[in-house]
């Protein structure tokens, strides 16, 4: 039987691939760390279910070539919220 770490491992996985989810977003839902989603999606989950495994780390390249355009977006948010309340 698979311990709870594998276990929930497996469950970060199919989250991620299923919802596209940041390790951020996955973190939050779960109530676990993004280091430990990591450490789970990269490392434990290799081991455990390889084409699952697969699969994240496409999820996860994705993210990371986009995370840019978030990171400008939530910016531009940012400061058009604070430039609404001045008027």
């Amino acid at each position: 039987m698979k311990g709870i770490v594998e276990e929930r491992a497996v469950e970060l996985g199919v989250y991620i691939v299923q919802f596209h989810a940041t390790v951020r977003a996955a973190a939050k839902k779960f109530g676990v760390s993004k280091s430990t989603v990591h450490k789970d999606v990269t490392q434990r989950l290799k081991q455990i279910d390889r084409q699952l495994y697969q699969k994240v780390q496409k999820v996860l390249a994705i993210n990371k070539a986009q995370r840019h355009i978030r990171g400008g977006q939530a910016t531009k948010e940012k400061y058009e919220k604070l430039n609404g309340h001045k008027r």
